[in-house]
């Protein structure tokens, strides 16, 4: 079958969407420096309508798909882009499948819900399309290795939408962390407070006419309509998400793995509690024990610790060293040296150059097909840990003990099986 004849045909359910792509990109290349950007904007509600509006304003972009499955959402974000450009040019579509059948377009974002991250990214490499995709990384650890084989194989460019590691705070930290100033890093706690709350039950409605919900749902297991499932409050299921958890890590797990350079865990223990109560069941709170070969006890809380200073309320990093201490939240930072807190310290030279913003540093590299600033290598590594957490509380807080050369947890089948789930039909992940 020819290409744009066989992607109709997994479009129709007739094959499974793995296989589909599985096709020689047409525009494997990168765009010359003095190109338009040709990109598609993916799940556009939310994080994905922000994404939207950064494309329209840059430079050398042009906007010229939006997908959501959303119809009613649809509509109002293809009128925003036919009111910025002052015409009609760009395309709505309902399945992202056949924005991806396109051969002119260079690069998607995708705001989509947490379970479509890898999915929609991994068929977007296969397709010859750089890929701006929305946090956290994947639903579980072999979507993360799948869109990492992906990526690599068909040579693409892709970006965590991690927009905080943009901001000068986080370079000035690890460029701290980095000096040595603060002597041996021997601990790092990181935080996030709050978890999945109570969701009443309540009857089930019908399904809107404007929403596809089937195609929403996508891999994830069948489930009947309720407009809790959707749209805002997705992440309190672990069907599509692990709530607060997998929704924070990458933000504040950002700063530790970037300024101490960490690699794969060696083990992970977590404590926790699911939301019982209701309809919702990701954690209510969950305390995550990582440690690295030769490397800093990394603690995850879901509650301020004990730390010095006023920084990092909600949400924080604290690394403690054998000389000093620095405590950091998403724009401020506190640092405790020989008895003084400071806000900086001036001898330290700045050392990393900092970041043009989150978005445009994407388009850049899908120009010169350098590595972005959250590249895929980088964020696989820092979001393991987090799917290894999740696996522990699954099975009541178990001690697991990764073996990273052969990419499984040591004499735990149990474990093993959770690394990955198998996909509603006729969903594959691509191998």
């Amino acid at each position: 079958m020819k290409r744009r004849s066989f992607l109709k045909a997994a479009g129709r359910g007739i094959v499974g969407t793995g296989a589909a792509l599985l096709v020689l990109p047409s525009r494997a290349r990168g765009a010359s420096p003095s190109d338009t950007l040709r990109v598609a904007c993916i799940g556009v509600r939310g994080r994905g309508g922000s994404l939207l509006g950064a494309s329209l304003h840059q430079r050398d972009v042009e906007v010229v798909a939006v997908c959501d499955v959303d119809a009613e959402v649809l509509a109002k974000r293809l009128q925003q882009v036919h009111a910025q450009y002052k015409n009609e040019t760009a395309k709505g579509y309902g399945d992202f499948r056949r924005v991806l059948e396109r051969d002119d377009i260079d690069a998607i974002t995708a705001g989509t819900p947490d379970h479509w991250h890898a999915p929609i990214a991994c068929m977007a490499f296969q397709a010859g399309k750089d890929v701006y995709s929305e946090k956290p990384l994947a639903h579980n650890y072999e979507e993360a290795q799948a869109m990492l084989r992906l990526a690599a194989r068909y040579k693409r460019v892709f970006q965590l939408g991690t927009q905080i590691h943009a901001g000068d705070n986080y370079h000035r930290v690890v460029e701290l962390v980095r000096s040595g100033a603060l002597g041996k890093i021997h601990t790092v706690h990181v935080w996030k407070g709050g978890g999945t709350g109570v969701i009443p039950c309540s009857p089930l409605p019908p399904v809107p006419q404007h929403l596809d919900y089937d195609l929403w749902l996508g891999p994830a297991p069948w489930r009947p309509y309720h407009p809790r499932h959707v749209h805002g409050s997705f992440r309190s299921f672990l069907d599509f998400s692990t709530g607060v958890y997998a929704d924070f890590w990458c933000h504040i797990s950002d700063i530790a793995f970037w300024a101490l350079g960490l690699g794969a865990p060696s083990t992970i223990t977590a404590r926790g509690e699911f939301q019982t109560e209701g309809m919702a069941d990701a954690p209510k709170w969950i305390d995550v024990d990582v440690e690295f070969p030769n490397g800093p006890k990394y603690l995850w809380t879901s509650r301020r610790p004990n730390a010095p200073g006023k920084v990092g309320g909600g949400i924080g990093c604290w690394f403690e060293g054998t000389n000093g201490a620095l405590v950091c939240d998403y724009g401020s930072r506190e640092v405790f040296l020989g008895g003084q807190v400071l806000r900086d310290i001036t001898e330290v030279p700045k050392s990393i150059p900092r970041s043009p913003g989150h978005e445009r540093n994407f388009f850049d590299c899908v120009k010169t097909r350098a590595l972005t600033e959250s590249n895929l290598p980088y964020v696989v590594n820092m979001t393991t840990p987090m799917f290894f957490g999740r696996i522990s509380l699954v099975l009541g807080g178990r001690t697991l003990h990764w073996d990273e050369s052969r990419k499984q947890f040591t004499g735990d089948d149990e474990a093993n099986r959770l690394l990955g789930r198998v996909y509603r039909q006729p969903w594959a992940l691509p191998a």
